[in-house]
């Protein structure tokens, strides 16, 4: 049996051939990966070079050499910014947005392509996303966003769906406590996802009542984002909120049929109480001084 770096190295191969890495016509377009990616990060909206930079992890010398032969061509335009003259912009002209566009249904494709040839492409598309999580662990980000929002429905239909399938009893939604989460959007509370590049991995809410008393509710994290320390991270972003709101207390409930739920509580420092509502689901309660 191979060790396991001989299986990091042989999946490092794979996904180098499959997807191009080292074409110098990345999917027959005439420029390598490198260029592609900048066309494709500045067709979708990241302008910024500095922080298209970060986002590509370049630095600035090789960041400039990947422009500046995109410039020539006529695919894209550099100005200072309006505000901040040292600092510029990047935008896509007409043919380099034709060009974005080529990129995209070539790669599409190029993905629909990997999936049929996979007899459980539904497995398949769950170990990609723990390794993009894994490798792209530093790049994940705790967004405030309205509990209304794309991301944050998904997640939120993504915890129902998992407390259904985790309790005896199964979970409706509709029988639990604010089930749309209209007391989680300021300045009552917050709402919080956590992303990787664009892709929704967690959730967590903080639900005010406009005094110094709150409740955390909906803690969720992707099964293929879970051990990467993402709960915390919604936690601390919550429990951050909620004494920018001037909350002191904080409680939560829980099942006891989530004991990974229960182990990250113990560990940061809430205090199991008694019984605090009448919702069904929940058969154990916690709370937090700040």
């Amino acid at each position: 049996m191979l060790d396991p770096i001989s299986r990091v190295r042989r999946f490092n191969r794979a996904v180098t051939s499959e997807v191009g890495a080292l074409d110098t016509s990345f999917l027959g377009r005439g420029r390598p990966l490198g260029a592609a990616r900048v066309l494709n990060a500045i067709g979708h909206g990241r302008s910024d070079v500095a922080e298209l930079r970060d986002y590509l992890v370049l630095d600035s010398g090789l960041m400039s050499r990947l422009l500046r032969p995109r410039e020539e061509a006529g695919l894209v335009t550099t100005k200072p910014q309006p505000e901040d003259a040292r600092r510029r912009i990047a935008k896509l002209t007409a043919a380099g947005r034709r060009e974005f566009e080529a990129y995209e249904t070539l790669s599409n494709a190029q993905a629909e392509s990997m999936l049929a040839r996979h007899s459980q492409p539904e497995a398949l598309l769950a170990a990609m996303d723990m390794v993009a999580a894994a490798l792209g662990r530093s790049r994940i980000s705790i967004d405030l966003l309205d509990p209304r929002s794309e991301p944050a429905r998904y997640c939120l239909g993504e915890y129902y769906a998992e407390l259904s399938r985790r309790f005896a009893r199964g979970y409706d939604v509709a029988l639990s406590r604010d089930p749309d989460a209209t007391d989680m959007i300021a300045p009552r509370g917050a709402f919080f996802v956590a992303l990787s590049d664009g892709l929704p991995l967690g959730c967590v809410g903080l639900k005010g009542a406009g005094s110094p008393l709150a409740e955390i509710k909906r803690l969720w994290v992707a099964p293929a984002a879970r051990g990467l320390g993402l709960a915390r991270r919604l936690m601390d972003a919550a429990e951050t909120a909620a004494r920018q709101l001037l909350i002191t207390t904080l409680r939560l409930d829980t099942n006891s049929a989530l004991g990974e739920a229960m182990q990250l509580y113990r560990r940061t420092g809430w205090t199991e109480i008694e019984r605090f509502n009448d919702d069904p689901y929940p058969d154990l309660f916690f709370e937090k001084r700040l």
